[in-house]
């Protein structure tokens, strides 16, 4: 198979499909490797480690399409990639379609086979290709929050672990999960005091045996939201559902209830935000002030970390990557029920339920058009 990597043109974004270490590993497997000049040179990852790798650089994003039977990326397609994707072509990224319908319509219009990162399962239950980049999202957050706190940001001029005389400063973790484990992991290790707020008593549970009296955990209501979201300092969004939008669990009475300086950080945002006042954000100008309150919505929050994710993030993919490389995306699909899950949008339809859902589409199961097509 000849597997091509586009250079991400999102705003700062500065990861890249695959590794010099991958394209080695396919090149092994007997695949061939396009690269798109620059792609990975934000990084220290440059043309010549590629090419030593056994991958031929390109000098656009357009041959890459053009030529290439599977398109790897990190970021959703822009409107432009979109427009470049042919029928039948394979798309290995994250996508995020739920709160996404221009990208969902431009992926139908291709006859792409699109599949996304953060809805591939695994047999515990969890997302093995969304928690890497979770980890690294649950723990920037606590540093943009810690910045965001500064005065000069904005902020109310605190630091969340105080000192001798003065309190902490109240972080509150809407979520359990990767992001908000290694969100709460983050802010007790800077000596805040943290609170974490789930509807699972099972992952309350487990994270009271993981911190112990550290940590306090909370049992999701309305009230409890409303209680310790308007008493924080900084509040981390962190719920997901996986494939679909994310729930609005603060809203702008409770944003306007905050103390004056207060931030919010929502990692949920790729999926819409969990936060009433949540809009799209980049490294660019990732702030904004709403009722007193600065938010942080970058929504590639990962990118700022360019090289831990990318390395992290292909540890992870990998084995995916030569799966659908070596028998070909519909054997791989059907041999595997947890990449199956990660198939969003195939030859015009959708083929996950809870994006065709949160979108009002029409949904067909994977095993149909798998089989059928």
């Amino acid at each position: 198979m000849l597997i091509g990597v586009p250079k991400e043109i999102k705003t700062h974004e500065y990861r890249v499909g695959l590794t010099p270490s991958s394209v080695r590993e396919l090149v092994h497997h007997g695949h061939s490797v396009i690269v798109e000049t620059g792609a990975g040179a934000g990084i220290d990852f440059g043309d010549d480690r590629y090419r030593a790798a056994g991958a031929e650089i390109v000098p656009s994003a357009q041959e890459i399409f053009d030529r290439a039977d599977m398109v790897v990326k990190v970021k959703e397609p822009q409107p432009d990639e979109c427009r470049m994707l042919r029928r039948g072509q394979v798309l290995f990224t994250y996508l995020h379609l739920a709160p996404d319908p221009r990208q969902t319509e431009l992926l139908m219009k291709s006859g792409s086979v699109a599949i996304a990162y953060e809805t591939v399962t695994d047999s515990r239950g969890g997302l093995p290709l969304l928690a890497p980049m979770s980890e690294v999202a649950g723990r920037m957050s606590i540093q943009c929050g810690a910045h965001c706190l500064e005065k000069i940001q904005g902020g109310r001029g605190m630091l969340l672990g105080g000192v001798p005389g003065v309190p902490a400063a109240k972080v509150v973790v809407l979520g359990g999960g990767v992001v908000g484990t290694n969100a709460a992991r983050m802010a007790m290790g800077l000596e805040a005091s943290v609170t974490v707020i789930d509807k699972s008593l099972q992952r309350l549970k487990e994270l009271d045996l993981q911190f112990g009296a550290e940590l306090n955990t909370v049992y999701s209501t309305v009230d409890a939201i409303e209680e310790y979201v308007t008493g924080a300092d900084l509040v981390i969004g962190a719920v997901l559902v996986p494939g679909a939008a994310a729930p609005r669990l603060v809203t702008r009475a409770m944003i306007a209830k905050m103390k004056p300086g207060s931030v919010v950080v929502d990692v949920a945002i790729d999926q819409g935000g969990c936060f009433e006042t949540s809009k799209p954000t980049t490294h660019d100008d990732p702030t904004y002030v709403v009722d007193g309150v600065v938010h942080y919505c970058v929504a590639n929050m990962p990118g700022g970390v360019a090289r831990t994710s990318t390395v992290a993030l292909n540890n992870a993919t990998l084995p995916f990557a030569l799966a659908l490389a070596d028998k070909g995306y519909r054997r791989a699909c059907l041999d595997d029920p947890h990449l199956r899950e990660g198939l969003n949008v195939h030859s015009g339809q959708i083929t996950n339920k809870p994006v065709a859902e949160a979108l009002g589409l029409n949904y067909v199961p994977t095993e149909v058009v798998l089989r059928t097509a």
